[in-house]
């Protein structure tokens, strides 16, 4: 009797959504293969679109399905040092979902060398970022397993996915919506609709989470060398508990909304909508206390590797050895980085209001600003802007017609 051909696996990057229900079904009835469903978790699924994603991966055919939570592990190695970095891409998005989307790489990559697959899949299309993200983290973390992107390959669309899955029994209703979300724990992105015109902007009916305090009120986060680890007296072990409760009491206000315009790893411009209340009130309170704890060059050197923390993050370069060194950097800088931030929260907006800290580097014996000076004399002073002025001097009086034009000009 001749031997039963062994059936390949394959490990399916499944989030629930049309492009990948379209691979576990057509990658088990049309290739043959013995489908792993996996969704990896950072934080943007409920209990609920976890079940139906497990109820769904089987009824689609898959031989197994699996959660991997790496929730966690995303705040641990990569958000906290977003946070310690200030870290806004163009000085505008917290790089929220997109962030997110090598830490789902690198555990479905974990979890294809688990069970010994031949192969992963993923439904990114051609035209975007995540197509870089997940190949290049395959490509290094799983060398030698195939990767399959029939959404890419195939030019699929979505009326075509569509079609297939109800002709073959699985009742899909995936409409095209006006909009299109990715929900994360660092904060919700928005495509399509008036995004895709450059000259409109969101209505607030685009957003998911509606205006529903008015008014105003405080909010006071603390932080212990960087970490958040207070929210309204209330103390958390947890990072990723914290932003949620920080989340809970500002998304309310519809903070955290704005637009963002940049390069994509592809070489276009790209335009995305985003809601993020957390991130953008944890991150310009983390600023702020910052302003009264680290010196003029921690902050400001801090600021360039920060920006390039984000920037290859952003790029798919998260596996770069550099970012480690960048990572111990940032975390360095954090040791003075403990107080409490008061913060004003108003519908659409928030306001710094004050700091608390025994490191604030304004409190300070040697003067108060504007005011009185207790370190030096008044000659002390004289002699420094003296000195601070002699490399103007020197230059203009070798340099008369430039100093004559100057005046001229002023």
């Amino acid at each position: 009797m001749e031997e039963t051909k062994k059936k390949k696996k394959v490990v399916v990057a499944f989030s629930g959504g049309l492009d990948t229900s379209f691979t576990v079904m057509y990658l088990t009835k049309e290739k043959g293969y013995e489908v792993y469903a996996a969704c990896a978790d950072t934080g943007g699924f409920s209990a609920e679109q976890l079940k139906a994603n497990e109820e769904n991966a089987y009824k689609l055919g898959a031989k197994a399905y699996v959660t991997l939570d790496v929730t966690r592990e995303y705040y641990q190695k990569s958000l906290r040092y977003m946070i310690y970095g200030n870290v806004l891409r163009n000085g505008t998005y917290p790089i929220s979902v997109s962030s997110e989307r090598i830490f789902q790489a690198m555990a479905i990559a974990r979890y294809a060398k688990e069970i010994g697959a031949d192969a992963i899949a993923h439904g990114s299309t051609g035209a975007g970022n995540d197509q870089v993200r997940f190949d290049m983290t395959f490509l290094v973390m799983a060398p030698g397993v195939e990767i399959i992107t029939l959404t890419r390959d195939m030019a699929l669309t979505r009326q075509f996915e569509t079609d297939y899955l109800n002709q073959h029994g699985f009742p899909a209703d995936f409409k095209k919506l006006k909009y299109s979300y990715n929900v994360g724990l660092w904060g919700t992105s928005i495509c399509g609709g008036e995004i895709l015109d450059s000259a409109k902007g969101l209505p607030e009916t685009a957003y998911l989470k509606q205006i529903e305090k008015q008014g105003s009120e405080e909010i006071r986060l603390q932080f212990t060398n960087g970490e958040l680890t207070g929210v309204n007296g209330e103390t958390f072990t947890d990072g990723v508990k914290a932003i949620q409760k920080v989340e809970s009491i500002a998304a309310p206000y519809g903070i955290g909304r704005d637009m963002h315009v940049g390069d994509t790893i592809i070489g276009i411009k790209g335009r995305v909508g985003f809601e993020a209340a957390a991130p953008m009130l944890i991150i310009a309170a983390h600023k702020f206390l910052e302003k009264f704890t680290l010196s003029k060059w921690q902050q400001y050197w801090k600021d360039q590797v920060a920006n390039w923390y984000g920037m290859f993050l952003h790029e798919s370069q998260y596996l770069e050895p550099v970012m480690r060194d960048i990572e111990a950097m940032l975390e360095s800088s954090q040791r003075n980085v403990t107080g409490t931030v008061t913060m004003e929260l108003r519908p659409y907006s928030f306001f710094t209001v004050g700091v608390e800290s025994d490191n604030d580097l304004v409190k300070t014996k040697f003067g108060e600003y504007g005011e009185m000076q207790k370190g030096w004399t008044s000659d002390d002073a004289k002699g420094f802007i003296k000195v601070t002025s002699t490399p103007l001097r020197v230059y203009y009086a070798n340099h008369k017609e430039e100093g004559e034009k100057l005046e001229k000009e002023l």
